[in-house]
C-alpha cells in the first residue's frame, strides 16, 4: 500500500516558533561560530527524524545501507515521534542548548529558514557545497535561504488534481477550464471540487497553490519583506471567492482537511479532489466507489498547469556536530540513487528527477510521471524564518475571504500587513 501520506501529513502540523532577528554575519545563539568548527571530524553519527512509519522502515534500510560501507562511521538514528509539533520542539530544544548529540535532522520544508537564521545549520558551502546534478530544483530552492543552501533535499512531494474518467474525457489545465467542467457535477448531482479550507495549514497550502498559480508571491527573497500585496495574488485569492460563491467549491469544504476531503472523493461525492499521491492507493481499493474511474493531473493554473505547493523534508547538518565530515557524506548518501531508489519503491518522492520515469518505479506507482510534472513546476512555502506568524496571516484572512467576512482587496491587505508584523 502507498504511504505517502507519512511525509505529507507531518508537514500540514506546525509548531509556534520563537520570532528570530536576523543579522548579516551572527546569531545570538553562537551558530556562526560553530559553523567554522569540527569540519574534519569523522566518526559515529546521530540522524534525527520522525517516526519511520514506512510499510517496510524506509530509514533504517538507508541507514543500515550506510552502515554496511562504514564500520569507523555508523549512524544511530534517532526516532522521534510522528507529531510534527513535538518533532520541532525536541530539535529547538537541544539546537538552543549547543548540543552535539544531533548530527544530521530532517526537517519539515519550513524549518530551513528558521534554523538556518538561528546559526543553527551547517551552510553546504565551500568544501560542504552539495552536487545537485539530477536533484529536482524546486527541491533545492526549499533548502536555500538568503541565498546559501543549508540543507540537503532529502524527499519531497507535490498535490495532485484527482478526476472521474468515467464522467470527463481529460483533466482540466486551467481554473477557466475547470469551473466549465462544473456543469457535469451538477449534472450528476456530485459536488464539483474539494480542497483544504479548514482554518489550519492545509488551507494555506491551497491558498498559495492558487495565488503562486496567477504569479503571486508572500515574501522576498530576504524571507522579511512582504509581497502578498500585487494585483496577480488579487487574481488568486478571487478565483477561489468566486469558486465559494458559485457553489463550485461547497460551503462545506470550509471544514475539510486532507481526510474529509479524501473521504468525499472516493465515496464518489466530488468531480475534482485536490490531494496528495497517497490518496492514489486508497482510491484504488475495492471499497472506494471511484474504484477504476479516476486519474490523476497536475494541478490548474491560469493559462495552463498550475503550481504545487512543495512537500517533504530536507537533511541538514547542526552547526554543533562534532564529526561534521561524516556528516556531510551522510547527505550525499541520502541524494545518492541508492538510497533515492529505497524511497521511492517505498512510499517516499524521491528528489532525483530521473527516478519519476524509472520503469521499476512506474511500475509500482502509475502516477509518478504526473507527480514529477506538479513537483517541477512547485514552488516551496514562504521561505522565511517567520514561517509560523506568515502561515497564520495568510490563513485568517484567506479563510475570511472565502467566508464572505472580508473583500479580497482587505483580505489582501490584511495579509500584508499580518506578513510585516511578523517579520518586525
Amino acid at each position: 500500500m502507498v504511504q505517502i501520506s507519512r511525509a505529507v501529513r507531518r508537514t500540514a502540523v506546525f509548531a509556534t516558533a520563537s520570532l528570530v532577528t536576523l543579522t548579516a554575519c551572527s546569531t545570538s545563539d553562537g551558530g556562526s561560530d560553530s559553523a567554522s568548527e569540527n569540519l574534519d571530524g569523522r566518526g559515529p553519527i546521530t540522524y534525527v527524524e520522525g517516526q519511520d512509519t514506512t510499510e517496510t522502515g524506509v530509514v533504517r534500510q538507508i541507514i543500515d545501507a550506510w552502515n554496511a560501507e562504514h564500520p569507523d562511521e555508523q549512524v544511530t538514528f534517532r526516532e522521534q515521534s510522528n507529531d510534527a509539533s513535538q518533532q520541532h520542539d525536541d530539535l529547538v530544544q537541544h539546537l538552543q542548548a549547543q548540543q552535539s548529540d544531533y548530527d544530521v535532522m530532517a526537517l519539515d520544508v519550513p524549518w530551513t529558514a528558521e534554523f538556518a537564521a538561528k546559526g543553527w545549520l551547517q551552510p553546504l558551502t565551500g568544501d560542504f557545497a552539495m552536487d545537485n546534478t539530477g536533484i529536482i530544483p524546486a527541491t533545492v530552492d526549499s533548502a536555500t535561504y538568503n541565498g546559501t543552501q543549508y540543507a540537503a533535499p532529502k524527499n519531497t512531494n507535490g498535490g495532485l488534481l484527482y478526476y472521474r474518467t468515467d464522467l470527463l474525457p481529460a483533466a482540466p489545465t486551467t481554473w477557466t477550464e475547470l469551473e466549465a467542467a462544473c456543469d457535469v457535477a451538477t449534472e450528476n448531482n456530485i459536488d464539483c471540487y474539494a480542497g483544504q479550507f479548514a482554518p489550519y495549514e492545509g488551507l494555506m497550502v491551497n491558498t498559495a497553490e492558487v495565488i503562486n498559480a496567477y504569479g503571486g508571491s508572500f515574501v522576498g527573497e530576504d524571507g522579511t519583506t512582504p509581497t502578498i500585496d500585487s494585483p496577480e495574488a488579487r487574481e488568486g485569492l478571487q478565483v477561489l471567492v468566486d469558486n465559494f460563491a458559485d457553489g463550485n467549491i461547497p460551503a462545506q469544504d470550509t471544514t475539510f482537511q486532507e481526510p474529509e476531503s479524501q473521504q468525499a472523493f472516493e465515496d464518489g461525492q466530488v468531480l475534482f479532489l485536490r490531494n496528495w499521491p497517497y490518496v492514489y492507493a486508497n482510491a484504488e481499493k475495492d471499497s472506494s466507489a471511484v474504484n477504476g474511474n479516476f486519474a490523476v493531473a497536475p494541478l490548474p493554473g491560469k493559462d495552463g498547469i498550475g503550481t504545487s505547493t512543495l512537500g517533504g523534508y530536507n537533511a541538514a547538518i547542526s552547526a554543533y556536530s562534532e564529526n561534521k565530515a561524516t556528516a556531510h557524506d551522510f547527505l550525499e548518501f541520502l541524494q545518492g540513487e541508492q538510497a533515492q531508489r529505497i524511497m521511492a519503491m517505498d512510499s517516499l518522492p524521491p528528489v532525483r528527477a530521473d527516478l519519476y520515469d524509472d520503469p521499476e518505479v512506474v511500475a509500482k506507482y502509475p502516477f509518478m510521471p504526473t507527480l514529477k510534472v506538479s513537483i517541477e513546476n512547485a514552488v516551496p512555502r514562504p521561505v522565511t524564518p517567520f514561517y509560523p506568524a506568515v502561515s497564520k496571516a495568510v490563513q485568517d484572512n484567506a479563510y475570511a475571504a472565502i467566508r464572505g467576512e472580508k473583500s479580497v482587496d482587505q483580505a489582501i491587505t490584511d495579509m500584508q500587513s499580518g506578513i510585516q508584523s511578523a517579520g518586525s
